[in-house]
């Protein structure tokens, strides 16, 4: 932690950053981004994939990852900056990339987008345990009483705040160097469950004998229905895919030999193209199977209810990834904050490490600030998801927000700066409407959420 100015990048040479701090590999920043990128929104594809219909619905998906990966490669040779006299210089974050390079002003305008969609997932995602827990417990009632009984309604509030517990504990973990433990526990998690829907899914289609679904997709009972829907698909998509607010941070992770930005790099060709696989057989096969009946969530809608314990462990497993995937966005927030706070009380006992020692146990340490603040984050969080529980809306709001904000623009701006690229030269241009097309993408997709999410709300 430094005494820089709120949300600015360290600016210290190479050698003065505590490499031994950084000793992550390739694998690790695959397994980093694998657990922030398949979560809540892998759940939602075949209800997407609905909504588009055969052709839209892949295309969709694909386009989408290419985007993804190309906003994403040229974030990862931003990490360093040439400097002649101090050494190289780290942007461990993007919002002090952003200051940096395109000034305070613009970087406060990050730093907002950033809070909001660290924020938004951490609550997209307490939402996504609450319902695999509700459906754990259907499950088990289903196959006891049939799968016409009545199971009565879970109280998905206390699970809620079960959850909520859960993480407030978890929360208590220092930063991302102390975590890579947890991602990869998370990754095998999102691994397994990814591939049991997508199993699910094609074992349904054999037992129909047919590929159900159209060209056109879900029908709806008017022409402006259907477009809602359609837009809220793609912003579900846009969900599922970007991770840039959190790529620098996994980069400052990483050891010097091999360079940062090859080994990034080399972890988000990786990362991509596998989740790609999963994201088309997941929506593509859950679609398949249960045509204008795809479930919002493949594994909680209740399209399967045999082998119930298959389901059940399939949902366990989402709790368990989402436990890590929450951690993963929220950390980034809890640095930023506790990075602010240094720097401007830094003479504060609250902010302070203090070591407790128990019985049988080796040194505890903590401090008072992180105490106080990561549990009152996990509260507001458990409080935002108890009054706004629906999965496909909040995940299409989220995504339209953040998919050409955080995702594209910002990104480009950064690489055309330190690439110095000359405006209207014709990388500019190029890069300018690449940068259009997806604001209009986010633009369509959010006015299709933010009209789902009012008519859940008050129907």
């Amino acid at each position: 932690m430094t005494n820089s100015e709120p949300f600015e990048v360290e600016q210290s040479a190479v050698p003065d950053q505590e490499p031994s701090k950084r000793t992550g590999t390739v694998w690790t920043a695959t397994a980093h981004v694998i657990t922030g990128v398949i979560g809540a929104g892998v759940l939602s594809l075949a209800w997407s994939t609905a909504q588009l219909g055969w052709i839209a619905g892949p295309l969709s998906m694909i386009f989408f990852a290419l985007i993804t990966l190309f906003s994403t490669l040229i974030l990862c040779e931003c990490y360093l900056t040439p400097d002649p006299e101090k050494g190289p210089i780290r942007h461990p974050s993007l919002t002090g990339a952003v200051k940096f390079f395109l000034g305070e002003k613009r970087q406060k305008i990050c730093a907002l987008f950033v809070l909001e969609s660290l924020y938004g997932t951490a609550v997209a995602y307490t939402i996504t345990v609450t319902q695999s827990v509700s459906a754990i417990e259907k499950s088990n009632c289903y196959h006891k009483e049939g799968h016409d009984s009545s199971c009565g309604r879970i109280n998905t509030n206390m699970l809620m705040l079960i959850f909520g517990g859960v993480q407030i504990v978890v929360s208590q973990i220092p930063d991302f160097h102390n975590m890579a433990w947890l991602s990869v526990v998370a990754a095998v998690m999102s691994f397994t469950y990814a591939f049991i829907g997508m199993a699910l899914g094609l074992a349904k289609v054999i037992g129909n004998g047919m590929v159900k679904g159209s060209i056109s997709g879900v029908s709806a009972n008017s022409g402006a229905e259907k477009s809602w829907l359609v837009f809220q698909g793609i912003a579900d998509i846009a969900f599922a895919y970007p991770y840039s607010v959190i790529l620098l941070e996994i980069q400052d992770t990483l050891k010097s030999a091999p360079s940062e930005d090859q080994t990034m790099k080399k972890a988000s060709r990786i990362s991509i193209v596998t989740t790609t696989i999963f994201y088309l057989c997941c929506g593509c096969f859950g679609y398949a199977a249960f045509g204008d009946k795809t479930p919002g969530n493949l594994l909680t809608g209740f399209g399967f209810y045999e082998p119930y314990w298959l389901v059940d462990f399939a949902n366990a497993c989402i709790i368990l990834h989402l436990v890590g995937g929450y951690q993963i966005y929220s950390q980034v927030i809890f640095a930023m904050v506790e990075r602010w706070f240094a720097a401007k009380y830094p003479d504060s006992g609250l902010g302070r490490n203090l070591e407790l020692k128990l019985p049988l146990c080796s040194r505890l340490e903590f401090n008072i600030f992180r105490l106080v603040f990561r549990t009152a984050y996990v509260v507001s969080v458990t409080g935002i998801a108890m009054l706004f529980p629906y999965f496909n809306q909040v995940l299409g709001v989220l995504g339209a927000l953040n998919f050409w904000s955080l995702g594209i623009y910002f990104p480009v701006e950064i690489y055309m700066v330190q690439k110095s690229i000359g405006a209207w030269t014709r990388k500019w241009l190029l890069l300018e409407a690449f940068s259009l097309v997806c604001l209009v993408i986010s633009v369509v997709g959010l006015i299709g959420s933010v009209e789902g999410l009012i008519r859940a709300r008050f129907r």
